[in-house]
């Protein structure tokens, strides 16, 4: 089996940090979401992976360096511009053959993976195995409609009336069944060759389409709020681990990270946390489910419930709380505040109190 990860879209949801990065490369738990989803694709035992990119694709290939630190090789295949997840599948002819594949999107966490799935699929081999998540408002994503044993009888996307709770998680496993499919279907409304449109085609056509329910956390990272909850739930499963420097004045409770190089002086820290190599903290107080990315400066300072990306510096802020300060940023107070920060990249705040 290959995987084909989708990594094309311009993520302006997560503006203003998009502008800067793409969307795959935003950290969670100082690693970007797409080495995320490529752990959770070699765990597979996939060891040929297509990634889709747009016009940002170098500052992805930049940010994955050598491909074999995953033990797999990386293909990039160029998409001009987003026509749609069954425009990916169609370019990515060449390289995916006629060999069954996983197709992921590049933006989505998982939490326990999908190792289980893909054997079901393995064993049984349907036309497409989908991946299902029960959620509170199914009109903004693809909708399945399935019986008892798993059958999918029906895909709507985005629908204004849903008749089922079950949303398509961005994870596909496809036999070459779906390039008949996809060459069958014409653009949508919208002019995009839509994914959903060509698995009803082989539901159509009397294909068997299966969906297994999801029982684990997923998001899609499309948006801040989306980021900060998928920091969490990656925190959550940290193992205490000190590799740093940690002064005898500083206090470290439950699950934290201090990477080699990183230093913390007269700080309490609780977990779960990480501090990014070569980052300083200083006389502050950082609190659960925070991230501190590489060669940050965190002084006398308060930060809790946030991620502070590669090269940040928080000097004389109290207070902050479900922020994200992004590459190279500086916030600085003259006094303590309570503060929620959205910090673009090499930006400068001066946050009065």
């Amino acid at each position: 089996m290959k995987a084909l990860i989708l990594s094309g879209g311009s993520g302006t949801r997560l503006r203003p940090f998009s502008h800067s990065m793409p969307k795959q490369l935003m950290p969670i738990a100082n690693r970007p979401v797409l080495e995320h989803v490529l752990t959770r694709v070699v765990e597979l035992g996939v060891t040929e992976i297509g990634i889709v990119v747009g016009n940002r694709g170098r500052e992805i290939a930049d940010a994955l360096g050598d491909s074999s630190r995953f033990g797999a090789r990386i293909a990039y295949i160029p998409q001009e511009r987003p026509l749609g997840l069954a425009h990916c599948v169609s370019i990515a002819r060449d390289f995916l053959r006629d060999d069954d594949f996983v197709m992921f999107l590049g933006d989505n966490m998982l939490s326990h993976g999908v190792s289980a799935i893909a054997e079901d699929f393995r064993v049984r081999r349907p036309a497409t195995q989908l991946v299902v998540h029960k959620v509170a408002d199914p009109r903004q994503f693809g909708v399945a409609e399935i019986e008892a044993d798993g059958t999918v009888t029906r895909l709507v996307e985005k629908p204004a009336a849903p008749r089922s709770d079950l949303a398509v998680v961005g994870v596909y496993f496809f036999t070459p069944a779906i390039h008949e499919a996809v060459a069958a279907i014409t653009p949508s409304a919208r002019g995009e060759l839509e994914i959903t449109h060509a698995i009803q085609w082989l539901i159509d056509r009397g294909d068997a389409v299966y969906a297994t329910e999801y029982s684990g956390h997923w998001s899609d990272t499309g948006r801040l709020e989306d980021v900060l909850d998928c920091n969490r739930e990656v925190l959550d499963g940290l193992a205490r681990r000190i590799a740093g420097e940690v002064d005898g004045d500083s206090r470290l409770l439950g699950q934290v990270v201090v990477e080699a190089g990183a230093r913390v002086y007269r700080s309490h820290i609780e977990g779960p946390a990480i501090i990014g190599a070569r980052s300083t903290v200083s006389d502050s107080r950082i609190g659960p489910h925070t991230s501190i990315g590489r060669d940050c400066v965190i002084q006398d300072a308060g930060l809790g419930d946030s991620i502070a990306l590669d090269g940040a510096r928080v000097t004389g802020v109290t207070g902050v709380h479900g922020s994200v300060i992004g590459r190279d940023a500086t916030v600085t107070c003259v006094a303590g505040a309570q503060q929620r920060l959205i910090v673009g990249d090499h930006s400068t705040v001066v946050v009065a109190a």
